[in-house]
């Protein structure tokens, strides 16, 4: 049986669709410009858990929600992360979620599932930027400017993602 018409029928698309909030390719060059571009967290009544794609010059390339949790919590699985990543050729990615609470201080279960994200955006290289929490009043937490990310592959000084020597 020949199957290689019904295979055709799939393929995978990316689409770019502009949200309201963001204007495409805007450069994330601190971790204030990120918690500024994606301040409408702030407002939100539930966790939710948004990846932001960014190209070699820290650019924001796709932007994805990738769960809505609980007032409390949000399910967060690599796989889900890194798919979209790989699908918008990323060249780093920034971690964002929301605490409804109003307290950007990061959980003890924040910090294990940004170690296991950091971890596997270093197996795909991928690597992870930051990963913010977004409280209320302009409040934030940077993961990366607490220097709890591994400061050997990404910046936010520099212009390009890349190794140091």
């Amino acid at each position: 049986m020949d199957y290689s018409d019904a295979i055709e029928g799939y393929r995978v698309e990316v689409v770019l669709k502009v949200h309201d909030h963001l204007r495409p390719y805007i450069r994330l060059g601190s971790s204030g410009d990120v918690a500024g571009a994606f301040g409408y967290m702030r407002e939100l009544d539930r966790e939710h858990f948004v990846l932001a794609c960014v190209d070699a010059k820290l650019r924001v390339t796709a932007v994805h929600t990738v769960s809505v949790g609980t007032l409390t919590a949000s399910v967060v699985h690599p796989r889900e992360v890194f798919k979209t990543a790989i699908l918008a050729n990323a060249s780093g990615v920034v971690l964002l979620h929301n605490h409804p609470s109003g307290d950007p201080a990061p959980s003890d279960e924040d910090r294990r599932i940004t170690e296991r994200l950091e971890e596997a955006g270093r197996l795909l290289g991928i690597p992870v930027v930051d990963h913010l929490v977004i409280g209320h009043d302009d409040g934030f937490y940077s993961f990366a400017d607490d220097g709890a990310l591994e400061p050997s592959l990404t910046s936010y000084r520099g212009m390009v993602l890349r190794e140091k020597c």
